[in-house]
């Protein structure tokens, strides 16, 4: 008899874990008043969700450049730093996570995370919901290339020792489904995040969870 193969859950983190985006908003609304940018309003800012940071600042402002990006990245890096020393940023988890990781780690699975948050910004948010420890890999777009680009995938896939076939992205945006389908990985997409049903089947989802319950449905039937 061999033994059941290593099966690997990776998760994004903001519109999938948590819901952080007033935060977001938040500190992007303070980046661009600090450097006199018309704000293009919060949709916008949520369709950018999960991008590496400074692509995210480069679709909410055309023609800004590469340089000038960067620096409004870091000014969005330290207003939300600010607010979070001050206890104003709110990141509640979403219905039946925790739920969701409970039966995942009781049935043997491994989880991962793939995120545009930084590493920092990650591990605060994990922390504070005492879950940094469910997940066996952390990879953020600082440390990897971005979203949708496989590199995070692919990292997460070797940190945890799982293959393609047993691997599986869980996320709410285009950019996570398409990051799964570059690095030739099954995903699914989530409802309650920032991207619509529409989008994320049209990406390639194998299916979209509406429910914390729908997903661990999802993720027992791919496995």
């Amino acid at each position: 008899m061999t033994d059941n193969p290593l099966r690997l859950a990776v998760f994004d983190c903001d519109g999938t874990l948590v819901d952080s985006q007033d935060s977001i908003v938040q500190a992007m609304v303070a980046a661009f008043n600090h450097h006199g940018f018309d704000f293009p309003g919060a949709e916008a800012v949520r369709r950018v969700v999960g991008l590496p940071l400074e692509v995210a600042i480069r679709r909410l402002v055309p023609g800004v450049d590469h340089a000038l990006s960067k620096v409004v990245s870091e000014t969005y890096k330290s207003a939300f730093f600010n607010f979070r020393q001050a206890g104003d940023v709110h990141e509640p988890l979403y219905d039946g996570i925790v739920s969701v990781l409970d039966q995942l780690d009781g049935a043997g699975w491994l989880m991962g995370i793939a995120t545009g948050k930084s590493h920092r910004g990650l591990v605060n948010t994990l922390s504070h919901h005492n879950i940094l420890d469910r997940f066996v890999t952390h990879q953020t777009a600082d440390h990897a290339h971005g979203k949708p680009h496989p590199d995070m995938m692919f990292k997460a896939m070797n940190e945890a020792g799982c293959d393609r076939q047993h691997s599986i992205m869980i996320g709410d945006t285009t950019y996570d489904i398409e990051m799964a389908k570059n690095a030739g990985v099954r995903s699914i997409g989530v409802a309650w995040g920032y991207h619509d049903v529409e989008e994320l089947m049209d990406a390639g989802a194998s299916s979209v969870a509406r429910t914390a319950d729908e997903l661990m449905a999802a993720l027992l039937d791919e496995g």
